[in-house]
Formats: structure tokens, sequence, C-alpha cells
């Protein structure tokens, strides 16, 4: 279960045309299992109806600031009470300096004034009213209060014109809505560095040694820590995979660049965790042309060089380290030699015929000095949050000063 699906969002719907994909904004909201309220301002309703955000949140929507209060419900004091998350998307223009300002005669700026939730602002507007001085200056101060401002992206606008304003993709919305939840989590203020995907090894200019790596456990790793608050640097082969928004991200393709890129990563970092599946060989030499087939050269032989052990090559004091060991045969035994031979914290065993590119999992956790944890079939995104829950309490040990 992610953090969304226990999560109480306030959703705030300013005017302008983007206001349209609000609503798809909170349908995947409600399918991610959060309980969403709405507040829709008198121009999002020119746009678009809140009988519309009602359906899709089975929830009452918000519009009156003098709405009568009855019961518990005490109008903008118990939106501003609920809300973990306050997010305005589209945020106008206008609503954007007036939140600045702290103007509270509509519904929107009194919770926003009242709630001490954090504030996620999307900007959505023309091209020159975004980069007016007077924006930049309202969204500058809504910053230095600490609020979170994302995009706006780059592209067509309503007007038919190209620049920057319009309302950036909903997954990247959900991605900095997850941040926000997690800020105050367990591995708040704890730096992971962590892999994910194949890496390819060139064997000429268009063809490469690689695996089958979909790199799905490694980004499920991704989004699990960042619910429970860490800061995190993916550093990823190539996958087919969006990485999460608002995180820092480092491309690589070869086992050398990931050892590179690890080895940089993880001068500050706390905790690496190496869900990469990094090839172990690589061609001894690399042909700057195409292999070309020849009848006379038939069988083609490739001498292949060892690659490092990324994982076993890092050793930092304090560095927590997580591996995986992915084997066809022998696991548990194949896993305790690389859990003490590399010194890891954790090794979390799995059958690498089975998970590789599935979306789901078996897997057997190893820790130093205690029993093997066998864990049923679940999916990748399950048996991440379990393996962050565990990186936790041993972030939590060693900070009470515990040794392994």
């Amino acid at each position: 279960m992610t953090r969304l699906a226990t999560a109480h969002i306030l959703l705030a719907v300013t005017g302008g045309v983007a206001a349209y994909r609000a609503a798809d904004l909170a349908s995947q909201l409600v399918q991610a299992g959060a309980k969403v309220d709405t507040i829709l301002t008198e121009g999002a309703a020119q746009f678009i109806q809140p009988l519309t955000f009602a359906a899709l949140t089975r929830r009452p929507v918000h519009t009156d600031l003098f709405a009568p209060w009855s019961g518990d419900a005490l109008g903008h004091l118990s939106l501003a009470r609920d809300a973990e998350v306050m997010l305005v998307a589209p945020a106008s223009a206008n609503a954007i300096a007036r939140l600045s300002l702290g103007l509270a005669s509509d519904l929107l700026g009194a919770v926003a004034l009242s709630t001490s939730a954090p504030l996620i602002v999307a900007p959505a507007m023309e091209h020159g009213m975004f980069h007016h001085p007077a924006t930049q200056s309202h969204l500058q101060t809504l910053r230095d209060r600490g609020a979170t401002v994302v995009g706006p992206a780059h592209g067509r606008l309503a007007s038919g014109a190209i620049g920057d304003g319009r309302l950036v993709a909903v997954g990247e919305l959900l991605d900095a809505v997850r941040q926000a939840l997690g800020r105050d989590g367990p591995l708040a203020g704890i730096r992971i560095v962590l892999t994910a995907g194949g890496t390819r090894e060139a064997l000429d200019p268009v063809r490469y040694l690689g695996n089958r790596s979909s790199g799905k456990m490694g980004y499920a790793l991704a989004y699990a820590a960042i619910d429970l608050g860490a800061a995190v640097h993916l550093i990823t082969g190539p996958v087919n995979l969006p990485a999460p928004a608002g995180i820092e991200v480092t491309e690589v393709e070869s086992a050398a660049a990931m050892h590179q890129a690890v080895g940089d990563a993880t001068r500050s970092a706390d905790v690496l965790i190496m869900a990469a599946a990094v090839a172990d060989f690589r061609p001894r030499h690399r042909q700057t042309q195409k292999i070309k087939k020849q009848p006379d050269t038939e069988p083609l032989t490739l001498e292949l060089k060892r690659n490092p052990d990324i994982l076993a090559s890092i050793s930092h004091t304090g560095l927590i380290k997580v591996g995986f060991a992915a084997e066809t045969e022998d696991l548990l035994a194949n896993a305790e030699k690389k859990l003490t031979a590399k010194t890891l914290d954790m090794i979390v065993a799995n059958d690498a015929t089975a998970t590789i590119g599935s979306g789901t999992s078996t897997a057997i956790i190893l820790r130093p000095g205690q029993r093997p944890e066998s864990l049923p079939e679940m999916t990748k995104e399950a048996l991440a949050q379990h393996i962050l829950e565990q990186v936790a309490e041993i972030v939590t040990r060693n900070k009470s000063g515990a040794t392994r």
C-alpha cells in the first residue's frame, strides 16, 4: 500500500482552460486510494462543473466561503484541518497572486491561510503571464514560504502559441504529492542512491550484450523511498519507464558508466541499494565498425572481460549497503555468500528466471545475524515497500548507536 492510499488530499482548481485536466487528476488520486476534497473557484466553474468532481471523488465539492456550517463541518476550517496536502492545479496567475499576498476573500485563500499542510502549486497560463515579473515574484514568495512549484511545461497553449504555461502531466503532479506526503517519514533527511535496469555492453556501434531487466524493481524502490521521505538519486540503465519527478536521475548505459556514477553519488549518501542487473562481462575489444557476416569466419568468437563488482567495490564508513541476488540455482547459498563477501546490511534473493521482467516477485530477505525471511509472491511495488521499511529499521538502529 502506497502512502497515497491513506492520504487526504485537498485539490483546488482555479480558472483556466487546463481545469478540465484536473478531473483526470482527481480520478487518479481516488484510484490510488486517496480521499479527495475539491475546491472550485468561481473562475474554475466557468470551465468545468462541480458535478464532475463530485462524481469522481464521491464527496461534496466546495465553492462558497460562506456556505453554512453544520455539525463537525466547519467550512474552510475543516478543509484546512483535514488536508494532508493542498494541491492547487491548475493555478492561474490570479490565484498565484492571491496566495502570495495572503488574500482570504474567497474559499481558496481562506483555506490556504488556515492549513498547515504542505502546499503544491501547478501554474497554468499563457507564456507572457507566466514570465511577467509579478508572477515570478509571487511564485518565489510562495517558494520562500515552503511551497512546491511544479511546472509549467513547455508546449502548445490554449491560444495556439508555443511557450511555457502548460499544466504538467498528471503523473508529475502525483509524484509531487507523494513527495509532500513523505516529507516527515522515517527516512526524511536520508540520502539514498539507487540503481535500476540493466546495462548494455557494446560489441560494435549497433549491437550490445544485455539482459532482460525491465527496471521495474528499481523504480518501485525509488517510489517507496520517496513515500518514506528519502532524498533519492536514481542511477538507471536503459528502461522504458518514466522516472519519478522531482528526484535526481543519472542515465547510464554500460557497467563502467554505472560504476563511475555510483562511486561519485555515494560519497555523500547514507544508503546504497543496488537493484540494477549489471552485466558481469563486457567484450575485451569493442569493434569500431559493424561486425559483418563472413562465410569463412564461422563460428564468431567473442572474448569477454570481467566487469568490476560495483557493490563490493563501494565502501564508505556508515554507508548502508543493500544488494540483490537474482539466481537460477542454489538461491539461498549464493545469496548468503554475497551477503558476507560484499559486507552487506541486507540482500534480497529471488529466482532470476521468474523475476526479471515480471511485475511480481517471490523473495527471501537476508540480514547478518538474522534468520532468512521468506516472502510470498507479491507485486514489486509491495516488495519495494517491505524492503524500504527494513532499510528504515536499519537506519534507525544505526542512529541509536547499535552495531551490526
